[in-house]
């Protein structure tokens, strides 16, 4: 590897890439042969093994933060799954049926939402993240799921490790495995999926691989990217059809036409130009968008991307995911666990560990 960057390492057979950088994670954690696609029923409720309860959680490896309604929840290393009902000050773990890395999570609701993570696990919680249940996993597949999107309570996406696509219409009760969909003839890793004002759903991934759809899923195009590294993530903004790729080594792009064509994002650092790999993104209640990444990396614009704040934490700490503490700050998730932070990134306190379930 030749940056640090906040990934997973997947050892590919040696017809194909020797390794890739997954957006999800802060060190290698190990290597996943490359197996036929077959889906898998989640186990049986008497061989369910649950994450291990934790006094230190909240100050464990977490690889994302969401909202669910007013509540907040963070999901990451051995199946650690934390919410909070205080705007950050405090986190209850969970009961998790896991002890897997957990790698990104998606609310519709206040009551509704998936995690994935790694042997291509699906989880499912209908309480606002208070208690989870598996829906799927593959073992066969031993590479991980790496973000997550529903539409509402029925429709969603999954995507992971070479180039898995697995979808959904019945709210995670059956997952179809839809990668076929994707002309992706190398099986690059899909590191992100979200949607676009007005527009559709995208995808990106490893070399630079993009992917659109504007029929929400059905059918999908590829794209010939600005960039051929590795991209961690995709935003869109609250102007229509315009989002953001970010990827290694502080790489921004920003397209106002649905991924057509793109523009480079200059990141000015203190010392520099900014070379950290950017890894998570949130689209805040005013409109601005906060992008997150190595070297304690913190990043703001106000004009729907075209211009970007950059400040580097002291500590350097990377960081994974980001989103809005709910009472003006932020809640950065990542090496270290969860922090409430200023908006600007500059001060940080760490979660503390309430109850458990």
């Amino acid at each position: 590897m030749s940056e640090p960057v906040m990934g997973v390492g997947i050892c590919r057979p040696p017809a194909l890439r020797k390794f890739a950088l997954l957006a999800t994670a802060l060190s290698l954690l190990g290597c996943a042969v490359l197996s036929a696609p077959a889906l898998a029923a989640a186990a049986p409720a008497s061989d369910i093994v649950y994450a291990v309860e934790s006094a230190k959680a909240s100050k464990s490896l977490m690889l994302d933060v969401v909202h669910a309604g007013k509540r907040l929840v963070a999901v990451g290393d051995r199946g650690h799954i934390l919410y909070s009902d205080d705007q950050g000050a405090t986190w209850t773990q969970a009961k998790v049926p896991t002890r897997q890395l957990l790698t990104s999570v998606f609310f519709v609701d206040d009551k509704h939402g998936w995690a994935v993570g790694h042997d291509a696990q699906v989880l499912a919680s209908e309480d606002g993240g208070v208690t989870w249940t598996k829906q799927f996993e593959d073992l066969k597949r031993e590479s991980p799921l790496l973000d997550v999107w529903f539409q509402d309570v029925n429709s969603g996406f999954a995507v992971g490790a070479y180039g898995a696509l697995m979808a959904t219409t019945d709210g995670g009760k059956h997952w179809e495995d839809v990668s076929d969909r994707l002309d992706n003839e190398d099986q690059y890793h899909l590191n992100g999926i979200a949607a676009v004002k007005d527009a559709g759903l995208f995808i990106v991934g490893e070399q630079g691989s993009m992917f659109r759809s504007v029929d929400w899923g059905q059918t999908w195009e590829k794209l010939e990217g600005p960039y051929e590294g590795s991209l961690f993530g995709v935003i869109g903004t609250a102007q229509a059809n315009t989002l953001l790729a970010y990827g290694l080594r502080g790489n921004l792009f920003r397209s106002t036409d649905f991924g057509t064509t793109w523009e480079p994002v200059e990141l000015k650092a203190a010392r520099g130009a900014l070379e950290f790999g950017l890894s998570g993104a949130t689209l805040l209640d005013d409109g601005s968008i906060v992008i997150v990444g190595n070297g304690g990396s913190v990043i703001r614009s106000n004009d729907n991307g075209e211009t970007f704040s950059v400040f580097n934490r002291p500590d350097r700490i990377s960081v994974s995911a980001v989103t809005a503490a709910g009472n003006g700050n932020l809640i950065l998730a990542g090496q270290g666990g969860v922090r409430v932070t200023s908006l600007t990134g500059a001060s940080a306190e760490n979660g503390k560990n309430g109850s458990s379930q």
